[in-house]
């Protein structure tokens, strides 16, 4: 604990990490957190798992007070990072009381409006923020400490007008803390616009890449999705994640996975938020095997344990293949990225191998069944693609070989 304490970590937080049995600070957390408690403006280039909200989480616990108003709040992209950011706020602010609340849109927003009136910290998205800030709900007229997490995603999404809406309703005399994966154009703007003198900070990716293995399948593609199911069914150990590009695509695999006797759950933003919250604490549990997502669905959540991670569709840039991948080989464990290329996703795979120069390997097609699968929930059993398992193997000598040319050049 002494390597926790000397970055300037106070003892009710150490007792908390003594509690959860952490082992050694992470780099990010060495490398800010003595300039974040000493109430500086930091930039920090790091990624979802790298131990981030313990960074930005030190400073508001030691500088904010129960009771003295709102004097911290957290801009996240997404309702569910919003929940996570505030549940691992309140663990480690156990022995230091704080109001710590959720703030996103989705659900009613009366109940927020009571919550408020006696928070300390809130973690939020923009847009529910900004309709607080309009009905008078949400004074920033005391805060301290501004977070913006996940900053690259959040003006992805759309919300760079909005976060600058926000920060121009804070005190100016205040700590502003930005962490983003990458440093894009957008976020040096904001840096620029609104921060003093801030400190910048790197951290390796959290994602080890000597454990990383990536490999793909060139698969016809009237057996996709059935070599999605022998792979799922041959792996057994740990999480797999599943990434789809589309809501319907998503549901599609995620319903016949379980129609052959896998064990998942489909996310999208189609969800209720109450819905979603619930499929989130079912795969935590590890109740269910395999999760089914989309791109949006998935960012920013830390989910623990995932050993694969399967691109059921190619995405079609290059930093949402990256996004996926980094969801496993985290904290020195093994994992592996595997993905399914049929005709469709030849063009946006082959953009993604000639932008990121990867080590992708190409795997032998293996032997699967076709399994039976349903395009739709309501239909007759005629409309199921084949009529019962039929054993194929694939020809080497019918592999489309593009992507090692690809790869090479």
């Amino acid at each position: 604990m002494e390597k926790f304490r000397k970055i300037g970590i106070i003892d009710s937080i150490i007792k908390v990490i003594e509690e959860e049995h952490f082992e050694m600070p992470s780099e990010i957390q060495v490398k800010a957190i003595p300039s974040v408690v000493e109430g500086k403006d930091i930039i920090a280039g790091s990624a979802t798992g790298s131990g981030k909200t313990l960074v930005f989480g030190a400073g508001i616990i030691k500088n904010c007070e129960k009771g003295k108003g709102m004097q911290a709040l957290i801009l996240v992209p997404t309702r569910e990072l919003a929940e996570q950011v505030s549940r691992m706020l309140r663990k480690f602010a156990k022995y230091n009381p704080l109001n710590i609340i959720a703030i996103y849109g989705g659900v009613s927003i009366n109940p927020q409006m009571d919550y408020l009136r006696n928070a300390d910290v809130v973690v939020g998205t923009p847009g529910r923020i900004l309709d607080h800030l309009s009905r008078n709900t949400l004074v920033l007229s005391r805060l301290k400490i501004l977070v913006l997490d996940e900053a690259d995603r959040m003006f992805d999404m759309g919300f760079i007008r909005d976060v600058e809406k926000i920060i121009n309703n804070c005190p100016k005399n205040r700590q502003t803390l930005l962490f983003s994966a990458t440093i894009s154009r957008e976020v040096s703007m904001i840096a620029r616009k609104y921060m003093k003198s801030p400190i910048e900070i790197s951290a390796e990716n959290y994602v080890d890449p000597t454990k990383l293995a990536q490999a793909y399948y060139d698969v016809p593609d009237n057996l996709k999705f059935s070599l999605l199911v022998h792979l799922v069914k041959k792996e057994k150990a740990g999480l797999s994640m599943v990434f789809c590009n589309t809501q319907r695509s998503t549901d599609f695999v995620a319903r016949n996975l379980k129609n052959n006797g896998v064990k998942a759950l489909a996310m999208h933003g189609g969800y209720s938020q109450a819905k979603r919250n619930q499929i989130m604490k079912q795969f935590h549990s590890m109740t269910f095997q395999v999760l089914v997502c989309t791109d949006v669905a998935a960012r920013g959540l830390d989910i623990k344990g995932v050993t694969y991670i399967y691109n059921y569709e190619t995405p079609e840039e290059s930093k949402q293949y990256v996004h996926r991948i980094g969801r496993t080989a985290r904290a020195g464990k093994e994992g592996k990225a595997i993905s399914l290329i049929s005709s469709r996703d030849h063009d946006a795979f082959g953009r993604i191998l000639r932008e990121l120069r990867l080590d992708i390997v190409k795997e032998q097609m293996p032997e699967v069944e076709k399994v039976d699968f349903v395009r739709s929930e309501g239909r007759s059993p005629r409309d199921r693609f084949g009529r019962g398992p039929v054993r194929r193997r694939s020809s080497p000598g019918n592999e489309n070989r593009r992507f090692d040319r690809r790869r090479r050049n």
